[in-house]
């Protein structure tokens, strides 16, 4: 597959383009592909070509048999970058593949597929990532067609951090072989070291390829997704981007630590501000900043402390030797546990609590360990004995983090800007914190930091900029609206903006409060409305200012805004419900119909979720 050819200047005029952009939005690549054909038969001065050449029909069954279909559902990307390397790889081969992304996969198709591979990754508690909500429902729900010529794989990718791990991989390899399709290789689950299960898995998935697909196949169809060409900098080649400024922009006059209630310490939030100068680096409103982090010096020590272990013990790992505290501090995760760190420590310390949690039935006890415990917690409420390579070895690679960008180009230039959460916590009595947030907290202006553009390309502002948007961001999910909203204003959009915000405490934790308040007076923001949950005895939460906002909340979404939510993945559930709960009452529709009126907004490209 080839790249896509750069895009001319449009000769279209403006009004034209809105009414194209209204035309096109929400359409699945299939039916954008029908509609180019539509329009180049006109251009040649052709009759419109017949809707029977739809794939679906004859032709689509044949062609079906002579290639690998390949989907993806991806949230943070990893799911996309694992099966475009697989259909990298199939395709080297000279065998006929194309590449969709789950939203983008015309379900009426399936019938007619015989060699699909599905890369998908879970979110949260067993959750499917928000382009492969309608294909996992779909695959799922009674409307999904009998499979007896399928053959299939599925690639899992998640976190072991969640008890539900791989959950969705799991329910769509067990649903197709239920459909009738033929497994061809145990369903793999990796963990936030991907390639350990991926590599392996890909080469019995090429092997699986070359066994299935005729050798007289025709090159891939014309309609392939093009495969991405890889940025100069990702995340194992990143950027060395200079810290050009951080700002405390939580709590009035900050000067020093956060103080302690009830064991969790109040939160500091930061603005970071850095260049991108000379990198070539592009990103989009709704995108992420990945960046490498060093776990703290305190994390490290309470760690060697907690095991016993010296520091400047020396450890050879797959080639590999350095001492402990550095594999501590640079190449190992200290803050996020696993199920298979939890085994390995309860084989090593015989401790009969643990045993029980690990049982299947206890996933309730489990899930609220994995929330309540990081690494030292575990350790100090089961101790074992422990060599310096034997923990090494059981804990995962260290992995880059996420941030929503909290700026346009369009209004910063070679800029990206972050809006950063750090958390302190006193547990058992010695305080212990989020590793990349710490780190982040802690550096100055002219720090250099690794960092790397992540696309969310289904978390973006409307093509339309007539549309209208509704943004509900509590706490630190507030960063991406305001890079939306600089955007918006700086392209001149005539939508309008409606932000719901909430946090604590008005006084200590309105994040940008002046610049809401400035865009209100611009009219850049046009509608805001806050919940502070600690300012009165009764908590106010954004789901409920949601709910007495209904009605004008339903008549923007009738009249075709965009609904955009950022958070945490707890706080996206409850807004969910009360989204539900507005489309049930405003609308006139049952539980069933404000559940499908949702999915609808998802499938159009209408309700955007960026939760962690």
């Amino acid at each position: 597959m080839t790249a896509a050819a750069s895009v001319p200047p449009s000769p279209l005029p403006e009004d034209r383009k809105v009414l194209l952009s209204r035309l096109v939005e929400g359409l699945d690549g299939n039916s954008l592909w029908w509609l180019s054909g539509f329009a180049a038969g006109l251009a040649q001065g052709n009759p419109p070509p017949s809707l029977a050449i739809i794939p679906g029909g004859q032709a689509a069954a044949q062609a079906a048999q002579s290639r690998l279909t390949v989907i993806y559902g991806s949230q943070t990307g990893n799911a996309r970058r694992a099966a475009e390397q697989l259909a990298a790889e199939v395709e080297a081969t000279g065998l006929p593949v194309r590449l969709l992304r789950a939203d983008a996969y015309p379900t009426r198709e399936l019938a007619n597929e015989r060699l699909l591979y599905i890369v998908i990754s879970t979110q949260g508690e067993g959750d499917p990532p928000d382009d492969a909500i309608g294909l996992v429902e779909f695959i799922a729900g009674k409307r999904a067609p009998k499979l007896p010529q399928l053959k299939y794989a599925v690639l899992g990718l998640g976190d072991s951090s969640y008890a539900e791990f791989c959950g969705i991989a799991r329910k769509l390899d067990t649903r197709l072989a239920e459909l009738g399709a033929t497994r061809l290789q145990p369903a793999g689950e990796a963990d936030l070291d991907i390639e350990t299960v991926a590599v392996p898995w890909r080469s019995q998935a090429l092997a699986d390829a070359r066994a299935n697909i005729s050798e007289a196949a025709s090159p891939a169809p014309s309609n392939v997704t093009p495969l991405r060409h890889a940025s100069t900098y990702n995340a194992q080649h990143p950027f060395t981007a200079e810290v050009l400024s951080r700002q405390a922009i939580s709590g009035r006059d900050f000067k020093g630590p956060a103080y302690t209630r009830h064991g969790v310490a109040d939160k500091w939030v930061h603005h970071l501000e850095l260049s991108l100068e000379g990198s070539g680096l592009h990103y989009e409103p709704g995108d992420a900043l990945g960046i490498m982090h060093r776990n703290p010096e305190e994390l490290v020590a309470a760690v060697l402390n907690a095991t016993g272990l010296k520091g400047d013990a020396e450890v050879t790992l797959d080639g590999h030797g350095r001492p402990l505290s550095q594999w501590l501090a640079e190449h190992r995760e200290l803050t996020r546990i696993s199920r298979p760190l939890l085994i390995s420590v309860g084989e090593r310390s015989a401790h009969a609590e643990l045993a029980r949690l690990l049982e299947p039935e206890h996933k309730a006890e489990l899930s609220r360990v994995f929330e309540d415990h990081q690494l030292v917690d575990v350790l100090r409420r089961w101790p074992a004995d422990w060599s310096a390579e034997a923990l090494i070895s059981t804990l995962r690679p260290a992995t880059h983090r996420l941030y929503s960008i909290a700026s346009s180009r369009k209004r910063v230039g070679e800029e990206v800007h972050l809006t950063v959460d750090e958390l302190r916590y006193d547990a058992h009595g010695s305080s212990h914190q989020g590793a990349a947030s710490s780190f982040l907290a802690a550096l100055e202006e002219g720090s250099q930091l690794p960092v790397f553009i992540e696309a969310n390309e289904r978390f973006r502002v409307p093509a339309d900029s007539s549309r209208d948007i509704i943004m509900i961001g509590p706490g630190t999910g507030v960063a991406p609206f305001r890079g939306f909203v600089q955007e918006r204003a700086e392209i001149g959009a005539t939508g309008r903006n409606w932000l719901f915000f909430g946090a604590r405490h008005f006084n200590s934790d309105f994040l940008y409060q002046t610049e809401w308040q400035d865009a209100l007076r611009r009219k850049e923001l046009h509608r805001l409305d806050l919940a502070f949950s600690r300012d009165q005895a009764d908590k106010i939460y954004v789901q409920q200012r949601l709910r007495t906002r209904g009605r004008d909340l339903y008549t923007w979404l009738q009249n075709g805004a965009h609904l955009y939510v950022c958070g945490a993945i707890s706080m996206g559930k409850d807004v969910h419900a009360a989204l539900l709960d507005v489309v049930r009452e405003h609308g006139g529709l049952d539980e069933d119909g404000a559940r499908e009126y949702l999915t609808q907004l998802h499938t159009e490209g209408r309700y955007g979720r960026d939760v962690y």
